[in-house]
């Protein structure tokens, strides 16, 4: 019985650290350079079950997150875009740790940038 209730509580716990490690909602902001220079952007990300939906904002503008999917500590989502009168396709692949991702950013067939993201954290 002891056991059995030890092992419950193991299992209790290390679901709610995996829940904790993929809390993806909220806010997060990354700075990165880019071919075409400096890049700032918030995210803002919804997740219900293992959809992802949310917001990418930068200078010139905000965008909606298409085809978003959570699977464990995994993220990716696609932001669509038009730069310069054509539009580009720009697929976000990463994984989080902690207070942080760590995205592979493939813009099109033009360039692949790695970004680290960082929980926006509420202030007082």
């Amino acid at each position: 019985m002891l056991k059995k209730l030890g092992l419950a509580l193991l299992l209790f716990a290390m679901g709610s650290i995996a829940a904790k490690a993929a809390d993806f909602n909220g806010k997060w902001y990354a700075e990165f350079d880019t071919q075409i220079g400096v890049q700032k952007y918030t995210y803002d990300f919804h997740v219900d079950g293992s959809k992802l939906t949310g917001t990418a904002t930068n200078e010139r503008g905000s965008t909606q997150i298409t085809e978003g999917k959570i699977d464990g500590d995994n993220i990716s989502f696609v932001e669509q875009i038009n730069f310069n009168g054509n539009d580009l396709r720009i697929v976000y692949t990463g994984k989080i740790d902690g207070d942080q991702i760590k995205f592979t950013r493939q813009v099109g067939d033009f360039a692949t940038e790695e970004v680290i993201a960082k929980r926006v954290k509420p202030t007082p």
